[in-house]
């Protein structure tokens, strides 16, 4: 398990979405490893591929809800990659789950730079 400040986080979730018009209910962040996200990709997905972020949407119209497992070894490579701190970027994975239960998308390079500004406007916020 990260060391994060879950109230704070809680607290984080709930601002963003309701930016969206949102509520928040049951939210499961599962940390995981490498090979636990691809099984779930796998199993779940159908996908045969490593990534840092698969979430499950149970939303209703007015609020979010979902399971978001979350790969730990990816979001710590990322970092590495990117060269920003672990914790940043696992912030920045926690609230793209979230994003994604409120409606946003990011299959396109489009909705991808999108996404990635809203990610970066919730991180303002943290």
């Amino acid at each position: 398990m990260p060391s994060i400040d879950e109230a704070r986080i809680a607290r984080w979730i709930r601002a963003v979405a309701a930016g969206y018009g949102f509520s928040v209910g049951e939210l499961n962040y599962i940390f995981c490893s490498d090979e636990r996200e691809l099984q779930v990709n796998r199993d779940f997905l159908g996908h045969d591929y490593y990534t840092d972020v698969i979430t499950f949407d149970y939303s209703t119209p007015s609020t979010i809800a979902g399971d978001i497992f979350i790969s730990l070894d990816t979001v710590r490579s990322n970092a590495e990659q990117v060269g920003v701190p672990f914790l940043d970027e696992l912030h920045r994975i926690i609230i793209h789950g979230a994003l994604h239960l409120t409606g946003q998308g990011d299959k396109t390079p489009e909705t991808k730079a999108r996404m990635t500004a809203k990610e970066d406007r919730a991180l303002a916020m943290l």
